[in-house]
């Protein structure tokens, strides 16, 4: 005959064993170079290594990378070449271009700081790119995010954000020498091409670099016209310098959009880490739970096993 207690007990055993949702249990991994199926693993283990790099930040590391170093290394030589210019040909006296030749030097100065600088960022996104993948990859294993490494993640995309915007604004300041050597540079084509025409002498066509604000305006000669300008254009300083401004132009361009994918991937990045701390708390209640079911119907078979 079974009693009352009993028939409660296994009432209650039904219900719960029912309502458990099934637990997905994890395979081990085959130790050694043997897979399940006999074969050498070391494909495998290829493809499961290459599924763990972050290839949108190693394309962002090497983008940034290039543009940094063309801006730094180009732009330190070209700054070189002007003030040799401009000692050359535009400002004899050294007192009138004192303040300039110490900007420049502050400026390759910086370009040491700058060059050191975004190598070590650009290490340490990559690295926030490696762990952030492993972190969404691993989300139903022993991984765990917490709450610094998600901190962390927000602040890169914070500074990252605003080294962008002060990229933008080296981009612009890279364009001026750019457009300085180019309207020296067209304005020795317009010498060339009136060589052959004798009404109007290469002799008035002129350019002064003091109206740019480089020089002061009792700079002597502070201007070159005509077949000294012309030479000019024909240095090796001067050809030089123009088109590695543009080079580092180019470079600044390339570190902006550098800064802008990575500002992608960090917000990225963020969000799957935000919904994988979401996902860990939920994982945690499910297995607190479990626990307590689990202790339920062991007091229950403690029960039972004291009424038969």
């Amino acid at each position: 005959v079974i009693t009352r207690p009993e028939m409660e007990i296994g009432r209650y055993h039904w219900m719960y064993r029912s309502s458990r949702p099934h637990r997905y249990h994890h395979v081990p991994a085959l130790r050694g170079n043997i897979s399940p199926l006999g074969i050498q693993g070391c494909f495998e283990c290829c493809i499961k290594c290459l599924g763990g790099v972050p290839y949108a930040s190693l394309v962002a590391t090497i983008l940034c990378f290039s543009g940094v170093a063309l801006f730094c290394g180009c732009g330190h030589v070209a700054l070189t070449g002007t003030v040799t210019i401009l000692e050359q040909h535009f400002s004899t006296t050294a007192s009138d271009h004192a303040l300039l030749s110490e900007v420049i030097q502050l400026m390759q100065y910086v370009i040491y700081g700058i060059a050191s600088f975004f190598f070590l960022y650009g290490i340490i996104l990559l690295a926030e790119g490696f762990y952030t993948t492993s972190a969404v990859k691993e989300l139903h294993g022993e991984f765990k995010t917490t709450a610094c490494g998600r901190c962390i993640s927000g602040m890169f995309v914070f500074l990252t954000y605003v080294l962008g915007v002060a990229w933008l604004g080296v981009f612009g300041f890279s364009a001026v020498p750019v457009f300085m050597f180019y309207n020296i540079w067209s304005t020795c084509e317009v010498i060339k091409s009136l060589q052959t025409n004798v009404t109007v002498p290469g002799d008035q066509i002129c350019v002064d670099i003091r109206q740019y604000g480089i020089i002061p305006w009792n700079a002597v000669p502070g201007k070159a016209c005509g077949p000294i300008l012309e030479n000019i254009c024909n240095t090796n300083e001067f050809y030089m310098s123009y088109h590695l401004f543009i080079v580092a132009c180019a470079g600044a361009g390339a570190t902006v959009i550098a800064l802008i994918h990575f500002l992608m991937i960090l917000s990225s990045n963020w969000a799957y880490l935000k919904d994988a701390s979401k996902m860990q708390a939920y994982q945690d209640i499910k297995a607190k739970e479990e626990q307590e079911l689990q202790d339920i119907q062991s007091r229950s078979k403690e029960q039972l096993n004291s009424y038969t």
